[in-house]
């Protein structure tokens, strides 16, 4: 499956669902001091969040240019170190503004992956936020509950802040989230450690390839939370990571939409690609 394969099932699957196809804003913010540019899908419509403006749509699904350069999500220093970050990407995202909520979220991410893309179950592993004493905020029971109708308990892993509650940045709509991973090692490799122990721990063939996230809290000025007036979905799915794992491939440059660019490349430089160390 090629990348405007994925592209365009996942955009006719929330179609079917009701949601409105938006096109990608673009990627310099005009009206908001926070953040330089686009960083993720959400970004666009922080206003609907927050509660300050009234979508046309109170579903929308889109493909979303995103460059993270700057700021709280900072990719340019990971860059050529991992197999999976880039400055500048695609992401695929379907939105709620107030209308559905964890239920149809998560139901509606495991139909796609596991009916429309065929993924086997079996390589799929599901996060939910732990809590935090810091906050205080309590485990997301709801979401785990909710997982456990589509995946076996030993799949579903509690996660920290850091990795479980999605902020745009240092303030503006935020809440806790449910990362899907996939492991896509071979089975020699899993024999020998379970996928469970290399979720969120930086493995090249382990990674996450879809975010959910419970838009719920704005993050103040003074760093407290507070309650926002409607639940939101906002989910994010990178296209480029999520077709080089589809394809079994482990390294950032061989997905299909990376290979024609290179190809031509290849034959103006003076130095070719290397694997970088810190």
């Amino acid at each position: 499956m090629k990348s405007q394969d994925v592209r365009s099932k996942f955009l006719s699957f929330f179609e079917d669902k009701k949601h409105s196809i938006v096109p990608s804003a673009p990627m310099v913010l005009k009206d908001d001091p926070t953040l330089m540019f686009v960083n993720a899908g959400m970004v666009p419509f922080k206003e609907y969040f927050l509660g300050n403006s009234e979508p046309k749509h109170t579903r929308i699904t889109d493909t979303q240019k995103c460059l993270r350069v700057s700021g709280k999500h900072n990719d340019l220093e990971e860059v050529g170190y991992d197999t999976y970050h880039h400055t500048l990407f695609e992401m695929l995202g379907n939105w709620s503004f107030g209308d559905y909520f964890k239920k149809e979220a998560i139901a509606w991410a495991w139909e796609l992956l596991t009916e429309v893309y065929g993924i086997d179950k079996d390589i799929l592993y599901v996060t939910v936020f732990e809590g935090s004493e810091d906050d205080g905020l309590e485990m997301d029971t709801e979401a785990y509950d909710l997982w456990k109708q589509h995946i076996s308990e030993d799949r579903i892993l509690k996660g920290n802040k850091k990795d479980n509650f999605w902020e745009m940045g240092d303030q503006g709509p935020c809440g806790p989230c449910s990362e899907i991973h996939v492991d896509i090692r071979s089975a020699e490799e899993k024999a020998k450690i379970s996928g469970k122990d290399l979720v969120n721990k930086d493995h090249p063939q382990v990674v996450e390839i879809w975010n959910l996230v419970f838009i719920q809290y704005n993050r103040k000025a003074n760093g407290s939370l507070e309650t926002l007036p409607n639940k939101h979905i906002d989910t994010g799915m990178a296209l480029s990571a999520f077709v080089w794992c589809y394809k079994g491939y482990n390294l950032i440059t061989i997905p299909m939409c990376l290979r024609q660019l290179f190809a031509k490349l290849k034959p103006l430089a003076t130095k070719h690609m290397v694997t970088l160390t810190r």
